[in-house]
């Protein structure tokens, strides 16, 4: 199975007083990497489709499992692959490790609408396509 990775990093001010990252700032770091899937692996920056195309992806689902606390310098690596694949909606699952390590390991749905309306629309064939490369096998 193929899947889009990148590594993110742990910097000062995204920790606590005991040196690691809070659930917010992983929350962060999920969309940070999805924003980068859709500029790196599905072909269009995510302010383009956001502020041009005015086409949106509200968070409807989230589930983190958090294994490992990530800590201050450290430099994970996230694995996102894609476990549903709707009309309008996907699952996106993204797992953070630090060397062999699994430090979280997240599953959000997302659901794809016109940003004027807030109205759910389908999933462009050109983005399914490409959400399609990095899916679990069923």
């Amino acid at each position: 199975m193929s899947a889009f990775t990148l590594e993110q990093r742990v910097r000062f001010s995204h920790v606590d007083p005991a040196g690691i990252a809070y659930s917010a700032r992983i929350h962060d770091y999920i969309h940070e990497a999805f924003e980068e899937l859709w500029e790196e692996h599905v072909g269009v920056r995510y302010d383009q489709l956001l502020l041009e195309e005015r086409v949106g992806f509200p968070l409807v689902s989230s589930q983190v499992d958090y294994l490992r606390p990530l800590r201050f310098g450290d430099r994970p690596r996230v694995r996102v692959t894609c476990f549903r694949l709707g009309r309008s909606s996907f699952g996106l699952r993204y797992v953070y490790t630090v060397g062999e390590e699994v430090c979280l390991d997240a599953r959000m749905t997302s659901v794809c609408v016109d940003t004027g309306p807030m109205r759910p629309r389908p999933l462009s064939e050109p983005w399914r396509e490409r959400l399609a490369q990095i899916q679990e096998p069923l």
